[in-house]
């Protein structure tokens, strides 16, 4: 089957979806002998990299059935191309997955080139070095000729063998190198990987901000500091909208770490590239607690709501100093092909919004009833609204934990409570369900836990 786009004229693909054929008089297809497909050329109608990605790959949902996953954007080294990596499933063949990934490069005033490196997912990461550097030996990227002066030098092809690893939740996936493996505590979007020599990532984690520009965040804070400093409210990260996104960043990480109880980390930012959309790759050196590790990062702050909320998503790898120049590809690697399937996550937080927005609506109706009652003993009417408080007040918190990713813990060794992140609170139920226990708003210790 073949498919024209009107927004990349001349760009036809019969996709099998483990293979991407291209057909157009200026595009080159190549079957790689040891699997997949390579193909490339000039996007027709596409007038920079974003317009020729976009269009590429809504022609893939097209064809497919399915939308692709796409990780973060990346810059290919020494040439002035990007690329991302990207997980389709082909509904029409079976529900086979297939993983690619996908370049643009300038070739001239309103001119994109484009390449394809595609293979059946379970494959790509044996055939995708041997893939890029069949490309790279035919495709000149920017459009100079072969022996030009002014040809790119081509990027590395030294992408590390990968395999492709799926939150058991269906909620994210990730492309690993040899060697690095997935906690099993991984869901809702986000996933915690480790690597054989002590590297340790954590990809999609996302931390609720209030913007201090809005009049009713400052309103907040001043509560929070005062009244409410034993609730969630003084957990919360206060921070204006809008500013430096490795500052950002920065006090993001730092307040993660003081809401799991843990120091501040000495951290020191070296690059920052702007990748648009709210969202920079930076990279640098922390020190949180046990030597120094080189990080590299992709961090992204969403839009703020009228209430003055925003959401900042990180995804990061830490490598120990010792092994930091010999890893940092396959650092690289697993960031940039990290995806989220939103419509699984979207439902996850439909079904657990679900249940607290109808136990809020029954604290609405029995404060009606109360009201109504007004005029009851006064003895009675005290201890009413003093038990209608207590509700209240526990609803709140148990709400508050949820619009924060928090989650209450007990510790049946210690007897003590304790609130912290969900995926955080998962991996330590996970890891030792004797010891620890998730408690339910009706358990919570007033004084502690709200």
């Amino acid at each position: 089957m073949k498919l024209v786009l009107p927004a990349v004229a001349g760009f036809l693909f019969a996709i099998g979806c483990a293979s991407i054929a291209l057909a157009h008089t200026s595009l080159t297809t190549i079957n790689n002998p040891g699997g997949g497909k390579i193909m490339y050329g000039q996007v027709d109608g596409a007038r920079d990299d974003a317009s020729a990605m976009a269009a590429i790959l809504r022609a893939i949902h097209t064809q497919c059935g399915d939308r692709p996953q796409v990780g973060k954007l990346f810059a290919v080294r020494g040439t002035s191309s990007v690329a991302v990596f990207f997980t389709v499933v082909n509904r029409s063949a079976g529900n086979t997955p297939v993983a690619g990934m996908l370049i643009a490069a300038p070739a001239g005033p309103n001119r994109v080139e484009a390449a394809l490196v595609t293979d059946k997912a379970a494959r790509l990461g044996s055939t995708i070095n041997p893939m890029l550097k069949t490309l790279f030996a035919s495709w000149h990227v920017g459009g100079a000729s072969r022996g030009s002066a002014a040809r790119p030098r081509p990027p590395s092809p030294d992408v590390p063998a990968l395999h492709r690893v799926v939150a058991g939740d269906d909620s994210a996936s990730a492309m690993l190198p040899a060697g690095w493996t997935m906690n099993p505590v991984s869901r809702y979007g986000t996933m915690i990987v480790a690597g054989p020599d002590g590297e340790r990532g954590v990809l999609g984690s996302g931390l609720l901000a209030l913007d201090t520009n809005n009049p009713m965040v400052r309103q907040t804070e001043i509560f929070a500091q005062g009244a409410g400093r034993n609730t969630s409210y003084a957990r919360a990260l206060y921070y204006p909208y809008g500013g430096d996104l490795a500052d950002t960043f920065v006090t993001v990480w730092q307040r993660s770490r003081r809401n799991l109880g843990a120091p501040p980390a000495n951290i020191t930012v070296a690059n920052v590239v702007n990748l648009g959309g709210g969202c920079a790759r930076i990279s640098g050196r922390i020190n949180p607690g046990d030597g120094l590790r080189a990080f590299d990062a992709i961090f992204c702050s969403g839009g703020v709501s009228r209430m003055g909320q925003y959401m900042n998503v990180t995804s990061f790898v830490t490598i120990p100093e010792t092994y930091a120049s010999r890893e940092q590809t396959a650092a690289a690697a697993v960031l940039n092909n990290f995806s989220v399937n939103m419509n699984v996550v979207q439902a996850q937080a439909n079904r657990l919004a679900a249940p607290e927005i109808a136990r809020i609506n029954a604290i609405g109706r029995a404060a009606a009833q109360q009201a109504a009652s007004a005029h009851a003993a006064e003895d009675r009417q005290a201890a009413s609204v003093e038990r209608h408080w207590d509700s209240e007040d526990r609803n709140s918190q148990a709400f508050s934990n949820y619009l924060l990713d928090q989650t209450v813990i007990s510790d049946s060794t210690t007897g003590e409570h304790a609130t912290a992140w969900n995926s955080t609170a998962d991996a330590m139920v996970g890891a030792d369900p004797n010891r620890y226990q998730y408690v339910s708003k009706q358990n919570y210790w007033k004084g502690k836990d709200y």
